[in-house]
């Protein structure tokens, strides 16, 4: 599984994010992996209908209905056929009590993948919690143009992927290649997401084919 972050870059708004979610789909189909962009609440809608493209949410709420303004609901995303968010990214970090409530009141159908530091924060509390997926990414990776958690401390994917046993675990934090693919995957995890490698690249397509080999070769 492949997620692409487009996170709030300007190439993402309006028709970039229908180019750049149009490349995710073809590649997916093209190398039979599962992608999933994840997105703004204002482009969700918009990405899944014209290009069918799986789409989750780069953040939710506590509060699925009711006497509430300025929140983003699960509830209402799954009536949308918006079926998942992240949560608790580093650049949108929430406080532990909200991360719990959310996971405990999430609406079935709808996936949750709550994002770590390190291995010690997972181990403390999030993988008790029990979301869908674990997503690693040290923060002073992200975004990172010469290393990744994979290639700098692959290790630390292992660890993780031993506390987490039998919940998914996906890589992010500067995976930009075929090799931090073959690393995370062969320490353990299931799954990458990359962003500014895809979303800032000049040849994105290329970017993300290579990721795809590289997932490919390990499975």
């Amino acid at each position: 599984m492949i997620l692409v972050n487009f996170k709030i870059y300007s190439e993402t708004f309006g028709d970039g994010a229908i180019k750049l979610a149009k490349i995710v789909k073809d590649i997916g189909d093209k190398y039979k992996i599962r992608t999933i962009v994840t997105t703004s609440a204002l482009d969700a809608l918009r990405i899944s209908r014209e290009t069918g493209v799986e789409v989750w949410l780069q953040n939710v709420d506590q509060y699925s209905d009711g006497k509430h303004s300025g929140f983003i609901s699960p509830k209402q995303a799954l009536t949308l056929d918006i079926k998942g968010s992240l949560l608790n990214h580093s650049e949108h970090s929430v406080p532990k009590g909200t991360v719990l409530k959310i996971i405990k009141n999430n609406p079935p159908g709808f996936t949750l993948c709550c994002c770590v530091k390190s291995p010690s924060q997972a181990e403390k509390w999030v993988i008790k919690a029990k979301p869908d997926y674990v997503l690693f990414e040290p923060p002073e990776l992200i975004a990172s143009e010469n290393e990744s958690v994979a290639t700098k401390n692959p290790q630390s994917i292992q660890k993780l992927a031993t506390l987490c046993q039998d919940l998914p675990l996906i890589v992010g934090a500067g995976v930009k290649n075929r090799e931090d693919v073959e690393i995370s995957l062969k320490m353990g995890a299931k799954a990458v997401m990359l962003s500014s490698a895809f979303v800032l690249s000049d040849d994105p397509r290329a970017v993300l084919s290579g990721i795809a080999s590289g997932f490919n070769a390990i499975i």
